[in-house]
């Protein structure tokens, strides 16, 4: 079988669908003048309470060094704080402040909205398949 061209490549394929999901995410959070990496955190931390920062940097997709800069800034902001970890007073766990929790209720259906639009866009059955394909490559 022949090489794919370039733009039909898998690699260059899902980097462009990336692109375009966070293009229309990133105009869904403008309003609140949040970033994406900043809904991530926001999202993780309401999802699963306090993280180490190297757990943290994991799931919002970015390198350690970068998440402390997106931490900084909002602990700036009052939407998280720095806490000590319980169990090991070295490691630094980061949470949400009031201010933070009620960020994410105002930020309220923003990613059910943009799920929407991306499942519109690929159709039930295939997001289905593609949502398994991608979190099986993972695995």
């Amino acid at each position: 079988m022949a090489d794919p061209k370039f733009t039909e490549q898998l690699g260059y394929l899902i980097a462009r669908a990336n692109r375009l999901i966070e293009e229309d995410l990133t105009k869904r959070l403008q309003s609140n003048g949040i970033a994406v990496e900043q809904y991530r955190v926001l999202k993780s931390l309401e999802e699963e309470g306090p993280l180490p920062m190297g757990r943290l940097a994991e799931k919002v997709l970015v390198e350690p060094a970068t998440l402390t800069k997106i931490i900084d800034r909002m602990v700036r902001e009052g939407l998280v704080f720095r806490v000590p970890d319980e169990k090991d007073r070295r490691k630094v766990r980061v949470a949400l402040s009031a201010s933070g929790v009620a960020m994410c209720r105002q930020l309220g259906d923003i990613g059910e909205d943009h799920e929407r639009h991306i499942a519109e866009a690929f159709g039930t059955t295939e997001l289905g398949d593609v949502r398994r394909i991608l979190t099986d490559l993972g695995a």
